[in-house]
């Protein structure tokens, strides 16, 4: 008896093991019947992405790419980029240590021990807005050197590794929480907090886009996009990959190799659907469209999504990251402004 019950886990075992591979065997890569060489229009920067936030990316050599390309500010040994305004850089290594760099001229202004991970984080005027990896919350003043106010919101068990950057909006702090919330924050009454509840799922449910075209505030989660303006909040349910506004416009990449675009009440002007795609990039930019497949396609769109031209770059196996017209994969920059849909 012994023996069978033996017999019989190791069937169990050998019966799952076949539907692990079988699982990943029959999953459908996105296979275009033509591309393009990028070539013409890539360079080398000479370096390798090994981490990224929202705002940008860290490089192996300690620099880091922001908006506006790359930094010659080293972040020091451990140190991971997470944001930046016209005069700080943000920075935080995994012992929970943000450190505040002025861009003047490199140095740390000051190191501060939050003492959990940071996820993200924002400065503005003097004032940082954070979100810890335990979903703590709260503004830091410089000037004052501590806390202005800090609370913790639910734990959350799982998340999806692509959270958004707090933002500020005149004397608000909006903060992207983890557990599917957007924190609202008045620097002057930082008390008194508005929550605003975007999605209810149990796991993977922060928060990974917030941005803002005109005066609609824009947010989603893995599996909700809402849109807040002076008439009201709209929201869309989908699998969401990411999300880029242009224009007034909001396209929206979904799980199932969608790119719709939206208008800011999320009704829906276009769409156009690439079997089998699984975006790892996207950006609109300059009437273009762009979203980077994992197995390397990079399919580049009309803002309209009517016209569409295909060009490999090659497998995505480590981090990219899009700012302005430029991709960053491998050490090579891909301008974008140099690959037409046509």
């Amino acid at each position: 008896m012994r023996r069978s019950l033996h017999t019989g886990i190791w069937l169990l075992v050998l019966t799952g093991t076949a539907l692990i591979f079988s699982g990943c065997s029959s999953k459908k890569y996105f296979e275009p019947e033509q591309t393009f060489s990028a070539s013409a229009a890539a360079t080398s920067y000479g370096d390798a992405i090994v981490d990224q936030s929202r705002d940008g990316a860290t490089l192996k050599s300690g620099h880091y790419l922001g908006k506006a390309g790359i930094s010659k500010i080293n972040l020091g040994q451990g140190y991971r980029f997470l944001s930046e305004s016209s005069h700080y850089v943000l920075a935080a290594n995994p012992e929970g240590s943000l450190k505040i760099i002025k861009k003047s001229n490199g140095s740390a202004l000051r190191t501060v021990d939050m003492k959990v991970p940071i996820v993200s984080a924002a400065i503005e005027n003097g004032i940082v807005a954070y979100i810890l990896n335990d979903n703590t919350f709260g503004l830091y003043s410089v000037s004052q050197d501590k806390k202005i106010v800090e609370n913790k919101s639910e734990i959350t068990y799982a998340i999806d590794t692509r959270a958004a950057t707090p933002m500020f909006i005149d004397n608000l702090a909006v903060l992207p929480m983890l557990d599917g919330k957007l924190v609202v924050i008045d620097k002057n009454d930082p008390e008194n907090a508005t929550v605003i509840y975007l999605s209810s799922e149990n796991v993977f449910n922060n928060v990974i886009y917030l941005s803002r075209t005109g005066n609609t505030m824009v947010a989603a989660t893995p599996k909700k996009l809402i849109a807040i303006g002076s008439e009201g909040q709209d929201e869309l349910r989908a699998n969401i990959s990411d999300v880029a506004i242009a224009n007034g416009a909001i396209y929206l990449f979904t799980k199932e190799g969608e790119v719709i675009k939206l208008d800011k009440a999320l009704n829906e002007k276009a769409k156009k659907k690439f079997k089998f795609v699984h975006f790892s990039a996207a950006t609109a930019v300059g009437g273009r469209v762009y979203g980077l497949d994992q197995q390397g396609s990079l399919i580049v769109l009309n803002s309209n999504l009517t016209k569409y031209k295909i060009y490999d770059i090659g497998e995505v196996k480590t981090p990219v990251f899009i700012t302005g017209n430029k991709l960053y994969k491998d050490g090579k920059i891909i301008h974008l402004n140099k690959l037409g849909y046509e």
